[in-house]
């Protein structure tokens, strides 16, 4: 069978449903809307891991199941050495889910741990039901909360790389390919054109984020030449990152109390108390074991994190466990190449947080607030301009009549505080990045780097 011969759209589309239900790919999520799944979560602890961690990270599937539009009705515990290579839990803890499963009427079986194709394929036949894992469940999420076209293609790029390796018929009966040459039977040979059309779609996809990548690459450099600078918000999911954008900026973005609630990066131009202009970015929240189909296709969204000059580590106050999801966005930060941005914790939900002053007093120079009423707003603009401010090296310029292109690149690129006119030029004292200081320093006296006192304001 030829490509021309291959199924229609909406065909193609029905026929490789995942276990949640509908392809997603421009369609949207794999949640079926029409009822609430019933779902028995499964978490293993490793050797490397402990019971608390293996349940706690349960409890966040939990609420991602509840995010997703399913509800949990049971969960099984085991403790392993290592995965069993053909349904990760062993046979008799499989037996022992279906039971599970079967007494409290579950419709799907979501493991903790990302399943390989055949684990998978293998548990649903010894579950009868469907069997997936956590990133299935991130991943129909983001399919469901996707709003902008970049987002939507993000995605589905996710979705399409993760599927391809699961890709099998269940909607149609098909021929299953013979044992010797020329007993190659339709089935086979429908997979085949099924496969090619999902490559052929993920390299469009692929080159459509290439594209946008280098967009905001050219938009990155000309904000390094500006005197402008980029600050990234980031934090575990639900932590009030899109309220902190809305609360400093009126941004007027997204704002709910559930995960993943905001995807599409937002930019907004925010003026500090200091004079200072920056360009302040909500991005999407990070959980533990982020998918890393999902880390490679926002990979055009996260290079705003890495090309930040600060970044704002928002952290719920009112979270049973802060430091664990401190712990979890430093790790991605690590894993994307933005470890080394410096970074200023704000405590959110400053409302509903009794031990703030101990929170505080364990990260120094971190900042508390309310992105809800407000509270605490003020003192975290007078720390961002500080954190800046301590990027940057007072210098003094002198700068000939002749060179406007050099005083223009002053203004441009770093913080003027004053500027005086004397019988041979310009005298100018600004505020600098080691890169400008680097370009500028041929306009600079012998004592620049100094630091000249600044001037009174």
């Amino acid at each position: 069978m030829g490509d021309s011969e291959a199924p229609s759209e909406e065909e193609f589309r029905s026929d490789h449903r995942g276990a949640f239900g509908e392809y997603g790919g421009e369609s949207g999520g794999l949640i079926d809307r029409s009822f609430r799944e019933r779902i028995v979560l499964v978490g293993v602890t490793m050797p490397d891991g402990s019971a608390a961690e293996t349940e706690a990270s349960l409890d966040e599937l939990s609420l991602l199941v509840d995010t997703a539009g399913a509800d949990e009705v049971g969960r099984v515990l085991q403790r392993r050495q290592a995965p069993d290579p053909a349904t990760y839990v062993g046979k008799g803890k499989a037996a022992e889910i279906k039971d599970m499963s079967v007494s409290v009427d579950s419709d799907t079986v979501v493991f903790d741990d990302e399943l390989s194709p055949a684990q998978q394929l293998n548990l649903e036949k010894i579950l009868g039901r469907s069997a997936l894992d956590r990133t299935a469940v991130i991943l129909d999420i983001f399919a469901q909360n996707a709003s902008s076209s970049e987002g939507k293609a993000q995605v589905e790029l996710a979705q399409l790389k993760y599927r391809l390796p699961r890709l099998r018929r269940s909607g149609r009966s098909y021929s299953q390919q013979g044992g010797g040459i020329g007993t190659r039977g339709p089935g086979e040979t429908q997979l085949e054109v099924d496969r090619r059309r999902l490559v052929r779609r993920v390299h469009k996809l692929e080159e459509d984020l290439r594209r946008l990548r280098k967009t905001r690459d050219t938009q990155a450099k000309q904000r390094r030449r500006s005197s402008n600078r980029g600050v990234a918000l980031v934090g575990y999911t639900n932590a009030g990152k899109s309220t902190v954008l809305n609360r400093l900026t009126d941004a007027g973005v997204t704002a709910e109390d559930r995960l993943f609630a905001t995807l599409d990066a937002t930019t907004r131009r925010l003026q500090l108390p200091g004079g200072e202009l920056v360009f302040l970015t909500d991005t999407v929240g990070f959980v533990r074991k982020l998918p890393t189909e999902l880390v490679e296709a926002f990979k055009s969204t996260l290079d705003v994190v890495i090309d930040a000059d600060l970044l704002l580590h928002v952290v719920d106050a009112s979270s049973p466990d802060p430091q664990a999801n401190i712990d979890v966005v430093r790790r991605t930060l690590r894993d994307i190449g933005a470890g080394d941005v410096p970074e200023l914790i704000v405590f959110n939900k400053l409302d509903r947080a009794p031990n703030i002053r101990g929170l505080l007093g364990r990260f120094p120079g971190s900042v508390a607030m309310s992105a809800l009423d407000g509270s605490g707003a003020d003192g975290l603009l007078d720390a961002m301009g500080e954190r800046l401010r301590s990027m940057t090296e007072l210098a003094e310029l002198t700068i000939p009549f002749d060179r406007g292109d050099v005083l223009a690149m002053v203004h441009r690129e770093g913080q003027v505080l004053t500027e005086m006119t004397t019988d041979t030029g310009f005298v100018v004292r600004a505020r600098l990045d080691p890169d400008s200081m680097g370009r500028l320093s041929e306009w600079m006296p012998a004592t620049a780097g100094t630091n000249p006192e600044e001037p009174e304001q």
